[in-house]
């Protein structure tokens, strides 16, 4: 194994940490909390694009489902994941994988970056949105109001803060030598 491939496993799991940590920030609401974990979600994917950004957010879920203590409210185990949080933290992985490919295929800018997070929100309330109205059998207009409204401001917040962050890490680390292989 190279040792930038090592380096971007170590990144990847430095920011599924800092997921976890993010998770503790939280507003709690009748079924989903808002938490800080999007906002780690879009840091991870602008920092390491797309494959490492997911396999980021897999280490953060694989951590869950194991038990540790790392979703929001200090809660661990498989059977958050299967209950009304969890399409959302599964789409977590889709929205990093997203919002890495879009500043791949475009560029690594505040402006791309700010866009590309808007998608990975967008694509994160969608998988908790559908994952809502399966999971609690809810009408389409139930489970958009539990799951998308309470969301969309915090989330364009969240989507500037997370382009800022990410952009500003990226920078750093590439101004110190940091590579961040071929597809990133």
């Amino acid at each position: 194994m190279s040792s930038d491939r090592l380096r971007m496993y170590l990144f990847s799991s430095m920011l599924a940490a800092v997921t976890a940590i993010f998770a503790q920030i939280e507003i709690p609401l009748p079924l989903v909390p808002i938490s800080g974990q999007t906002l780690a979600v879009g840091i991870a994917a602008t920092i390491l694009g797309s494959r490492y950004g997911a396999f980021s957010m897999v280490i953060y879920m694989m951590l869950g489902v194991i038990g540790l203590p790392v979703f929001a409210g200090f809660a661990g185990g498989a059977h958050i994941v299967a209950g009304p949080t969890g399409g959302y933290i599964v789409g977590f992985i889709a929205a990093a994988f997203f919002t890495g490919l879009f500043l791949e295929k475009t560029a690594f800018t505040y402006k791309m970056a700010i866009i590309a997070n808007l998608i990975g929100m967008l694509v994160t309330l969608t998988f908790g949105t559908i994952w809502l109205k399966i999971l609690l059998d809810l009408s389409w207009p139930a489970a958009l109001a539990a799951g998308v409204t309470p969301f969309l401001a915090v989330g364009v917040i969240k989507a500037l803060l997370a382009a800022w962050i990410g952009i500003a890490v990226r920078e750093r680390l590439k101004s110190s030598q940091m590579s961040f292989g071929k597809a990133a």
